[in-house]
């Protein structure tokens, strides 16, 4: 059976046309709110809203899809995410654009969930890895595309809002030619997201997915803060933010596909310390280019590779509840991730942010050090 089944192509054909609308409107949110003068801290919880709603979104994503399925719990999601964007042009308010927002989040990453556990789901451990680097790839084309939109395309809010909310509606459209089935044991009793977080065998991915977090939630945005610091230009900051989600871009297939061929522990462990490298070359004023060429290319495939690994370390009904606890643990560790390294380079230097980053690296390195031997190769083991 093809690991790119029609299932999968026509979800990441949905995807990469929602991940299109995130995009613009991550992008203009903040600036729609400053063109209204509204002060910094309103912005800044406006856009708190929304990762609350990641948080519950993912929580109720799994119940969702118990009930509904993954089409129906796909279409639901998206509607609630049109409906988060049809509601910023019914009326301008700081309380008013909290709720759509915080809406908005819900939608994402019940979104999230339903797309990453379908895959899971439709995967075995022998191509996961693949299938993983495919929805990342996607997820990343869609954010380049969408920045290129933004700079194209006119940006006040009533010119951008319908044609996103179509974007939004249109991504339902791929599901409604095919069915994505959970392919568990009806008989089994479905798995809870709490006790996820417990269990050993999976913990290296659950840790891998929190370091995932705040190494990408630093990089995304504290990194532009940096350059500007450093003097770079806006269109400069725009062009080396490019190169380093590129980077992530060309790095998932082949990393994917090399996870899957000599196990995910051997490529976390060489990705973790080509992380550590690219930290040490951005501190050595090496240069620009390939340092963050290569920080971008292992920072950015981190996530899909501790996903594969967790996932392959439960059973079949409990990938539902795994993906939501993994997907729990990303949006921790950035939002936990950026604040606290703020601080840091506020109070010191702004080098802390490749500090931050290559000490909670090496962290993780430590951990999957640790575990060297203990764990079979997972092609081997299945």
């Amino acid at each position: 059976m093809s690991t790119y089944s029609r299932p999968v192509q026509l979800l990441l054909c949905g995807l990469l046309l929602l991940t299109l609308a995130i995009a613009v409107l991550n992008t203009l949110v903040p600036l729609w709110l400053a063109h209204e003068n509204m002060p910094t801290w309103q912005v800044g919880m406006i856009g708190s809203s929304y990762f609350t709603g990641n948080l519950l979104g993912t929580v109720i994503a799994g119940k969702m899809i118990k009930r509904l399925g993954f089409n129906r719990c796909y279409y639901l999601a998206s509607l609630i995410f049109a409906v988060g964007c049809v509601g910023l042009g019914l009326m301008m308010g700081f309380w008013s654009w909290m709720s759509m927002r915080f809406v908005a989040g819900v939608g994402c990453a019940m979104i999230w969930v339903v797309v990453e556990s379908a895959l899971m789901c439709s995967g075995t451990a022998h191509n996961r890895g693949r299938l993983l680097a495919a929805y990342m790839m996607v997820y990343y084309v869609g954010t380049v595309l969408g920045q290129v939109m933004v700079s194209k395309l006119p940006t006040d809010l009533m010119s951008v809002l319908p044609w996103v909310t179509g974007l939004v509606l249109a991504a339902i459209l791929p599901l409604l030619f095919t069915r994505i089935l959970n392919q568990h044991n009806d008989h089994q009793e479905p798995a809870r997201v709490w006790p996820m977080f417990r269990l050993r065998q999976a913990r290296l991915g659950v840790n891998g997915c929190i370091i995932s977090g705040i190494v990408l939630g630093s990089l995304y945005g504290l990194m532009p803060l940096y350059l500007n610091h450093q003097g770079v230009s806006d269109a400069g900051i725009g062009f080396w933010m490019a190169v380093m989600v590129s980077a992530g871009i060309v790095g998932q297939w082949p990393i994917g596909r090399l996870a899957d061929k000599f196990g995910r522990l051997l490529v976390l462990r060489v990705q973790v310390f080509v992380v550590i490298m690219g930290c040490m070359a951005m501190l050595g004023n090496a240069s620009m280019a390939p340092a963050l060429f290569i920080l971008g290319a292992a920072g950015f495939t981190l996530y899909p590779v501790a996903m594969a690994w967790a996932c392959e370390k439960v059973e079949q009904h409990q990938l539902v509840a795994m993906n939501q606890a993994l997907l729990l643990s990303y949006t921790i560790g950035s939002l936990l991730g950026p604040t606290l390294t703020a601080m840091l380079m506020q109070n010191y230097s702004d080098n802390l942010l490749f500090v931050m980053i290559a000490s909670v690296s090496f962290i993780y390195l430590l951990m999957l050090l640790r575990k060297a031997g203990e764990h079979p190769t997972p092609v081997a083991h299945a």
